[in-house]
C-alpha cells in the first residue's frame, strides 16, 4: 500500500514538473528575443574625419544586445557597448564585421566608417538683426570642409535663446521674438565630427 501511495506522489510531481518546464522555456525565450537582421542597428554608415578624435554609439534596435570588439579602421575601434572611439589615421572608407549577440540569437553586422580628409571649415554668419513681432529666417551656415558633408548645429545653453527664437539642427534661424534685446547663443558646429564652438549674436529691435 505505501508503494502505491509513493507511486502516486511521484507520478503527480513528474506532471506539475511538466507543466512548469515549459512555461520558464517560453518565458525565457520571449526576453532572448532573436536579432532582426534586417533592422538590427539604428545607423551603420559613419563619417569621420581624419586626425580628428572619434566617439560615438553602435545604436542596436533591440534591447540586451552585446558586441564583439573589433577594429573599424586604422586607429579606431569598437568595444563590448558597441562604442566607437579612437584617432582616424588614414582617410578612406572601411567596412567591417561587427558581431552583435541577444541571448542566444548572434547577428554579424557591416558597419561603415567613412574617414574624411581634414579640410578647415569656418562659419559663414553668426549675426543675426531682426525686429519683435516680425519672423526670422536666417542660416549659420559653413564656409570650407569635406565636399558634401552637411554640417550640424547644436545649441548647449537653450537658456541663452530669447523666447519663441529657436536655431535647428541644419543652422536655420527663425521664430518670431517678442521682445528686444541682443541674445548671444552658444552652439556647437560639427563637420564630420570636426567640431567647434561658436557664438551666434540675435539682435532684436
Amino acid at each position: 500500500m505505501r508503494q502505491k501511495w509513493a507511486l502516486l506522489l511521484v507520478g503527480a510531481a513528474v506532471c506539475a514538473l511538466s507543466l512548469t518546464v515549459p512555461s520558464l522555456t517560453m518565458t525565457r525565450m520571449s526576453e532572448e528575443a532573436p536579432l532582426d537582421p534586417r533592422r538590427a542597428l539604428v545607423e551603420d554608415t559613419f563619417y569621420v574625419t581624419e586626425g580628428i578624435e572619434v566617439d560615438q554609439r553602435l545604436l542596436p534596435t533591440a534591447p540586451g544586445v552585446d558586441f564583439r570588439a573589433a577594429y573599424l579602421a586604422v586607429g579606431v575601434r569598437v568595444d563590448g557597448t558597441g562604442r566607437v572611439y579612437g584617432t582616424p589615421r588614414r582617410a578612406g572608407t572601411y567596412t567591417a564585421p561587427i558581431q552583435l549577440c541577444a541571448g542566444l540569437s548572434c547577428h554579424v553586422q557591416r558597419v561603415t566608417l567613412v574617414v574624411l580628409p581634414n579640410v578647415p571649415w569656418e562659419p559663414r554668419e553668426l549675426i543675426f538683426p531682426g525686429r519683435v513681432g516680425a519672423a526670422l529666417n536666417g542660416e549659420i551656415g559653413v564656409d570650407g570642409g569635406p565636399d558634401g558633408v552637411i554640417p550640424t548645429f547644436t545649441v548647449t545653453n537653450h537658456a541663452k535663446l530669447p523666447r519663441h527664437v529657436t536655431i535647428g539642427p541644419d543652422g536655420h534661424v527663425g521664430g518670431v521674438p517678442e521682445a528686444p534685446g541682443v541674445s548671444e547663443v552658444p552652439v556647437r558646429i560639427c563637420v564630420a565630427g570636426n567640431c567647434a564652438g561658436v557664438v551666434v549674436r540675435l539682435i532684436i529691435v
